[in-house]
């Protein structure tokens, strides 16, 4: 068992401050895998001083000699990359195929992106009006990110940070640490100077809003619900720091009878992207909008996806989902799941309780409503597990006006046959990613959300942007 009560402060793993510990739990089969130390914000401060006295020589690095530092890192991450996709695996329940082939390798993924993205950009450039505006890096970055994606996020917040010239202080969620201190032991045998990158574990109330609240930090990124970015705002508005947000999503999946022969094999995507990950991803697509010529069709093949959806052990290889990441999460989606069954919607499969085979392990029954209201909580809820609500809808107007109906606007998706179509019901969708017939995302594009989903962009260009501050020259 790993021992990660320690913190990575000033290029060193030190003895925390803090006596407070907390176990991480494997939630396959609910057995202990790691303590960890709850930081107090004695240790967010030793972090950030740490993080502020390397900011002073690292800001001025050449860029050719951050990257080249990122690129040593890439080479460790891709020798070492089966153990990141083990630890992940192991802390947060991730099927290891899955694991391997799309949690570890966003860690990959973004940090190839971030370099290609670095090298494009322009730290000075000669504007039509004869002035000069200068890129430099915002300062020191606090950087909180959440179990679901453990390292896409960290990628999406660490890489940007230090391509940049920033230094940093990464607060991990304190269920998925494994992956973490794995990352933090890479950058470490990448070279990077002390002080660069710090890692203090803890929680949400304590370390995170120490971070928020914390006159030395410059800039906070923060992926999670809603709920909790709203309060990092605020507790980061005294100090005037620039916030970054990825929050949550209900995104809508608009299936449009024009589908024709692909109907089948589209419906049966969308099934499996809501299921992906057991579910716990921002961007899922939870809300199934079907136009009414096709629904009843719509509503058979999905309820065969949902049956034939295996649920399995997440040490074995195949395409079958996983558990949720803790009791608290299990409890949660049950919740969801029991309060929509006692308000009369319509269950299609699944339903509450766990699985049969297993009783043990935070796993739960991928579960699809259907005849469902968008004014419903069901519908308008984030669930983060595989839970699925169809909504029935008679023209494109009506289907575009549901989907926007939401607090939230991270994601949407088309299923239909007609380009024209697409491109003109993208056009009034209001959500930051729009996916159309399975289209993915690559590494590199920007991802973020409208409305309640949060402010800023992540990956590629865009990324870098928000952990650099513009300076203009004006020579007489």
């Amino acid at each position: 068992m790993k021992d990660l009560r320690k913190f990575y402060i000033n290029g060193e793993w030190v003895d925390p401050v803090s006596a407070e510990e907390m176990d991480v739990i494997n939630p396959a089969n609910e057995r202990k895998i790691a303590t960890i130390t709850l930081g107090s914000p004695e240790d967010v401060n030793r972090a950030v001083a740490a993080a502020n006295a390397a900011f002073v020589t690292y800001s001025q690095l050449d860029k050719g000699e951050r990257l080249a530092l990122l690129e040593k890192f890439l080479a460790i991450y891709n020798e070492r990359y089966e153990e990141m996709a083990q630890a992940i695996t192991a802390e947060m329940g991730a099927p290891i195929s899955m694991s391997r082939e799309a949690q570890a390798d966003c860690g990959a993924g973004h940090l190839q992106g971030f370099i290609d993205a670095a090298r494009t950009q322009e730290d000075r450039v000669m504007l039509y009006n004869g002035d000069i505006l200068v890129r430099e890096p915002i300062g020191v970055c606090g950087l909180i990110t959440p179990w679901n994606w453990p390292m896409n996020q960290v990628a999406l917040k660490v890489v940007p940070a230090l391509a940049s010239g920033c230094t940093c202080v990464l607060k991990p969620s304190e269920f998925t640490p494994l992956s973490a201190a794995l990352y933090a032991e890479m950058l470490d045998e990448a070279g990077f100077p002390a002080g660069v990158f710090n890692l203090v574990n803890g929680d949400g109330p304590t370390a995170g809003a120490t971070l928020s609240r914390h006159a030395d930090i410059q800039m906070i990124s923060f992926t999670g619900s809603t709920r909790a970015g709203i309060a990092i705002s605020k507790d980061a508005a005294d100090s005037v720091k620039r916030v970054t947000l990825e929050l949550g999503g209900k995104s809508p999946n608009l299936v449009f009878a024009d589908c024709g022969d692909d109907l089948e094999s589209r419906v049966r995507a969308s099934v499996a992207e809501c299921f992906f990950n057991t579910g716990q991803s921002c961007d899922a697509p939870t809300r199934m909008l079907v136009e009414r010529s096709c629904y009843d069709q719509v509503l058979e093949i999905a309820e065969q996806a949902g049956r034939e959806q295996a649920v399995g052990d997440p040490t074995q290889e195949g395409d079958h989902i996983g558990p949720l990441v803790s009791h608290i999460q299990f409890e949660r989606v049950q919740g969801h799941i029991e309060r929509a069954i006692d308000g009369g919607v319509r269950v299609l499969c699944g339903g509450a309780g766990k699985p049969e085979g297993w009783e043990t392990g935070y796993f739960v029954k991928p579960t699809i409503f259907a005849d469902v209201r968008n004014d419903q909580p069901i519908a308008r809820e984030e669930v983060f597990g595989p839970v699925l609500a169809i909504i029935p809808f008679d023209s494109e107007d009506e289907a575009i006006q549901i989907a926007n109906d939401t607090p939230y606007g991270l994601a949407a998706y088309i299923q239909t046959g007609d380009v024209d179509r697409a491109e003109r019901v993208a056009a009034k969708l209001r959500a930051g990613a729009v996916h159309v017939n399975g289209g993915g995302m690559e590494y590199g594009t920007p991802f973020g959300g409208y409305k309640q989903s949060g402010n800023g962009r992540e990956g590629g260009m865009l990324g870098l942007d928000d952990y650099q501050e513009v300076k203009t020259l004006h020579f007489g």
